[in-house]
């Protein structure tokens, strides 16, 4: 049976996250899933610590700027999304790396 791997970062804003995430999915064939609850927004840039397309450094990043401040976008919204990009990555072969 293949063994599925999953990274989880979590830790307060500013404390280095994204840039560890960003180097661990070079290193090991990852994309990153943010699991921040307000970075999921459209528009919602400055005061979330999003991150910017340099900082990515040629990374995928998932469930950013997938929602629009005028809806409801629910835990739930967010599990089904993240459920179903994880296993995506998994059946590619990439390694998901949950940030948040």
């Amino acid at each position: 049976m293949k063994q599925e791997k999953i990274v989880v970062i979590v830790g307060p804003t500013a404390s280095g996250k994204s840039a560890l995430a960003v180097e661990l999915a070079k290193k090991f064939g990852g994309e990153i899933i943010s699991a921040d609850s307000r970075q999921v927004y459209r528009g919602l840039d400055i005061g979330t610590g999003k991150i910017t397309k340099r900082e990515m450094r040629g990374v995928p990043h998932h469930l950013l700027d997938v929602a629009t401040p005028k809806k409801i976008f629910s835990a739930g919204d967010f599990v089904r999304l993240a459920h179903g990009k994880i296993h995506g990555l998994i059946y590619q072969a990439r390694l998901p790396i949950v940030v948040g």
